[in-house]
């Protein structure tokens, strides 16, 4: 079995605070909080704009060993560019200070917007530009800034692809994918983005973006034991019964299973906590 991290999108909520964060916790105490329920969180400052390296020391050091946190990459790269020309953003992203959480770096989340339609060789030059360590990365900043960022120890870098436009459920994105060790994204939604299943690297990167209501229902205990069922699956390496797939599932397996991540994104209601929680237990 590979290792299986559930935990949240972001912590920093105001409609936390009284329920999941108790009466009277002062702000600057809510990571802690936060990471003392679940085993990781995703990094969503990182999306809207570039972070300070003080900003990543901190919240790694903040945060009990064996923790880590998934970064979202930024906006610029995804949204604004739309993956064309983003040499330069993305060394101004990993030169952003992400190194700094050291063995706390999970995955990297890019996720493109719904209007980006699939275009293959669009995606192919950009999943080549990703650097797949931490020293690549390290390198990436320094030729952009000339300021060599040491990362505290080289370590693989992972990335995870989240796919919004229908368009893209075809099974060359599945090879694209498989191809360059990307995970693809299994997101959950109200029917609003494709519902994927494909497994594409040798982790899995589950976002559950709330059941009926987006970024707000809660998930019943139906639903709560049909994702434990695939994360014990995809753990293990094999294919969840009935998962929604384009491709055929990857051959061979990888050995000792996938580390799967899962992050519940349905925060406005404070369910995203508790959700996790629920999850957890059901995973033993």
């Amino acid at each position: 079995m590979g290792t299986i991290r559930v935990g949240t999108s972001g912590w920093t909520y105001a409609e936390w605070r009284g329920t999941f964060y108790p009466p009277g916790l002062p702000r600057a105490r809510e990571l802690e909080h936060t990471a003392a329920h679940v085993a990781t969180v995703e990094l969503n400052a990182s999306f809207h704009a570039l972070q300070r390296p003080t900003s990543y020391a901190s919240w790694a050091r903040r945060t009990p060993p064996g923790f880590c946190f998934a970064v979202k990459g930024w906006r610029e790269v995804t949204h604004d560019r739309r993956l064309v020309a983003v040499e330069g953003a993305l060394a101004d992203f990993f030169g952003s200070g992400l190194l700094a959480l050291g063995d706390k770096l999970g995955p990297v989340l890019w996720q493109l917007p719904p209007s980006l339609r699939f275009d293959a060789g669009r995606l192919a030059e950009f999943c080549a530009l990703l650097p797949r360590t931490t020293a690549a990365a390290a390198e990436l900043a320094a030729a952009r800034s000339g300021a060599r960022v040491e990362p505290a120890a080289d370590r693989p870098l992972r990335h995870a692809l989240e796919v919004r436009n229908a368009g893209f459920a075809r099974p060359e994105l599945v090879h694209l994918l498989r191809e360059q060790g990307i995970a693809l994204v299994a997101s959950d939604s109200p029917r609003l983005w494709p519902a994927l299943a494909d497994q594409t690297a040798d982790f899995a990167y589950v976002r559950l973006h709330g059941a009926t209501e987006l970024y707000a229902s809660g998930y019943d205990d139906a639903a709560l034991d049909a994702w434990a069922e695939r994360v014990r699956c995809w753990a293990a390496g094999t294919t969840p019964p009935r998962a929604p797939l384009l491709a055929p599932p990857d051959v061979p397996t990888p050995s000792g299973g996938r580390d799967v991540y899962v992050y519940f994104d349905n925060t406005r209601s404070v369910r995203a906590p508790y959700d996790a929680a629920a999850l957890v237990q059901r995973l033993g």
